[in-house]
């Protein structure tokens, strides 16, 4: 699944075994290269020249151009939108935000302290979920502006663990 803005409009695209659905509607198209970064697209009996101007694979930016006209494309994949639902921006320059709980389960130990400067990659804290310990670790560079939950705490999906300045 991809969340992808073109200029101020979002569409959500999947892609499966049963073809591409673009806002859970299916969607068909051809697309043929014509050169390096240009296609002619058929969709719904109209022709599209389409054409890659600019690429940034890092951070997910594109420019397009169709038919002449340019529009900026932002791409967000699931590990991105994952990141996103955890209170994690993969984008913030390595700087962390906020964590959210990636799933149901048990803090079994907190590895921080409030006030504490974390950087990517430091151990945050302990889940237990489906009977598995997992080390949740920072994504980026920070220091804990406060903990929201404690060791023993059964927390869900979403919720708010950590707050960082």
């Amino acid at each position: 699944m991809y969340s992808v803005k073109v200029g101020e409009k979002s569409i959500v695209v999947k892609s499966d075994d049963s073809g591409i659905t673009v806002n859970d509607q299916p969607f068909h198209w051809d697309m043929i290269p014509s050169a390096p970064g240009h296609f002619h697209i058929l969709h719904e009996n109209k022709s599209y020249r389409a054409e890659i101007e600019k690429a940034e694979p890092g951070s997910k930016n594109f420019s397009i151009k169709i038919n002449g006209k340019r529009y900026p494309v932002q791409v967000k994949d699931k590990i991105d939108l994952l990141l996103e639902q955890m209170g994690i921006q993969a984008g913030a320059a390595g700087k962390v935000n906020a964590l959210k709980a990636p799933m149901p389960g048990l803090i079994i130990d907190l590895k921080i302290q409030e006030g504490q400067p974390v950087t990517a990659g430091d151990p945050l804290l302990v889940l237990e979920a489906m009977k598995m310990e997992n080390v949740i670790k920072s994504s980026g560079d920070g220091i804990v502006k406060s903990i929201k939950v404690k060791k023993g705490d059964s927390v869900e999906k979403g919720q708010l663990l950590v707050e960082f300045s």
